[in-house]
């Protein structure tokens, strides 16, 4: 018999693309083939609205034995098929670096050197260094309350959308039909199924899908749109396999506006800090403490704000900013053909769209409701911008419009001969001539895979020189987070695991994608010898 494994989600995400550059992975509430659990790490989630029209955007690496296997992803109606699709593989890459933290490098000019002498917004452009096969529509009997409401192929997937009357129906459903599902599943199930959601279950042809030599299989990311009162990311179901905590990455994509958690404390990443030049090798173990810290700080269940800008614009840019076309990919197309006026609209209003990105760590303690999102006041901060007497702004700022960014930066003051009456100090920019940029060649930074960085390595009071306020809290705060479980253990940087097997989701992963939902796995019927 062949197995399957069956994901059920709850959420989606958006991620990314390849295990070799930022392969990443979630994986929800599972279960493997071999009875051992699978966990996961992180995940990457990509949300737009207009009205009460959302779309949800995801992707996902898979790493195991060549097994058909599904993604089960609870929504609130029965989606059709062109309320679905397959996007690029490479969109949400592009998102993660667009909007990651970055690190920067300055050198101060020659203070004699005068004009031309560079507005101080100039210089934050500065180089830096671098359905399954048994679903079918005679098995779902009667008595447990499930039905199938839709069926149809897209990509390499085969869709089916279930309802059911009761979540022990469904569980029972699952289990009578050789699906082993984790202890709890009923409990996490029944608000959705209360509220009469459906369980969108897309299965995976693996014959369709290419693997690389370490055999991870990268799926065409998943997007699907549907009409929904609320603005919400549906989360409990994932928790059931929280193993320590666990990577959430929200990407939000508004008109005009960037988001923040209506139902979670909301919490700024600090920005603008002035670190060493030893940062630049330790840049992404700094930055994990430093969230940590940030978490640990606000109470331990916050949702961070780490960028807000407009999606056609950055400075400086880890990446290029989102073409118009991306937009559109991600759910424009869909959100502005037609609003409710009935007016057909093009894709011009895809443009003045705010990204923000939204992060926390989490696990059932501190992630106890699904989230739901409202519309934020426009911010700034973490900018190459004086406010006064050469002092940089600090921290999220009330403002007109959304620019606001994680940045931090590498500062070499200038060396040479100073010849001349009137010096001009404190003029920033590339490396001056004669000065090679470091090893990795120039442009910002961006941390990416954080979800895999080191945990407990560094000392943030040992990397920032300037721009935080007792530097000291915050380590305490940081050692904090790693006494309340904030590191990986003992799957560090594999997205997710399978104890004392071969098999996991994303090898290789740090701040991965996918799923916020229910893996369960097809129980598996020996041949005879």
């Amino acid at each position: 018999m062949r197995r399957s494994v069956v994901l059920a989600s709850l959420a989606a995400v958006a991620a990314a693309v390849s295990v070799t550059d930022a392969a990443q992975a979630f994986c929800g509430f599972y279960v493997a083939p071999s009875d051992q659990p699978l966990y996961n790490d992180a995940t990457m989630v990509a949300l737009m609205r207009e009205g009460t029209r959302m779309v949800i955007s995801m992707s996902n690496n898979y790493k195991g034995p060549a097994a058909d296997f599904a993604m089960v992803v609870p929504v609130p109606v029965v989606l059709q098929k062109e309320n679905v699709r397959t996007l690029p593989l490479d969109l949400f890459k592009k998102l993660e670096s667009l909007s990651a933290p970055r690190l920067v490098e300055y050198w101060e000019q020659d203070p004699c050197y005068q004009p031309p002498q560079y507005a101080p917004e100039m210089a934050s452009g500065a180089p830096m260094a671098a359905p399954p096969t048994s679903m079918k529509e005679d098995a779902a009997p009667k008595d447990y309350g499930v039905k199938i409401e839709a069926q149809f192929k897209v990509g390499e997937y085969e869709v089916v959308v279930l309802s059911a009357k009761e979540s022990d129906g469904l569980e029972s459903y699952l289990l009578d039909n050789k699906y082993k599902i984790p202890k709890g599943a009923s409990t996490a199930l029944a608000p959705y199924v209360r509220e009469q959601w459906k369980f969108f279950v897309a299965k995976v042809d693996m014959k369709k899908v290419q693997t690389d030599q370490q055999g991870v299989a990268t799926l065409s990311p998943l997007r699907f749109h549907y009409e929904s009162q609320d603005f919400r990311l549906p989360v409990r179901l994932g928790l059931l396999n929280a193993n320590g905590k666990q990577d959430l990455l929200m990407y939000v994509i508004g008109k005009n506006k960037r988001y923040e958690a209506a139902n979670y404390p909301n919490a700024f990443i600090p920005t603008n800090l002035e670190v060493n030049d030893g940062t630049r090798k330790a840049f992404g173990p700094f930055y994990a403490a430093l969230f940590d810290a940030t978490m640990v700080k606000a109470g331990g269940r916050a949702v961070v704000t780490e960028y807000a800008w407009e999606t056609s614009s950055c400075d400086p840019c880890p990446s290029p900013p989102l073409e118009q076309s991306d937009v559109v990919t991600l759910g424009g197309d869909v959100l502005f053909k037609k609003l409710d006026d009935g007016q057909s609209y093009g894709y011009g209003e895809a443009q003045g769209m705010v990204l923000t990105r939204l992060h926390t760590r989490y696990d059932p303690s501190t992630l106890t409701d699904d989230i739901v999102f409202k519309v934020a006041e426009p911010v700034v901060g973490g900018r190459e911008h004086v406010v006064s007497n050469g002092k940089l702004e600090e921290g999220a700022k009330p403002d007109s419009s959304n620019n606001f960014q994680a940045r931090y930066a590498i500062r070499h003051p200038w060396k040479g001969p100073i010849q001349c009456s009137n010096p001009k100090r404190g003029i920033w920019g590339g490396p001056p001539s004669g000065v090679s940029p470091p090893e990795g060649g120039s442009g910002p930074l961006p941390a990416t895979n954080l979800a895999g960085a080191p945990r407990g390595t560094v000392k943030i009071s040992d990397h920032v020189v300037a721009g935080l306020e007792d530097p000291e809290s915050w380590d305490r705060a940081a050692v904090q987070a790693q006494q309340a479980g904030f590191g990986l253990g003992p799957r560090r940087a594999c997205g997710c695991s399978v104890p004392g097997t071969p098999m996991g989701w994303g090898a290789g992963v740090g701040a991965g994608t996918a799923f916020l939902g229910l893996l369960v796995a097809r129980r598996r019927t020996r041949r005879p010898r």
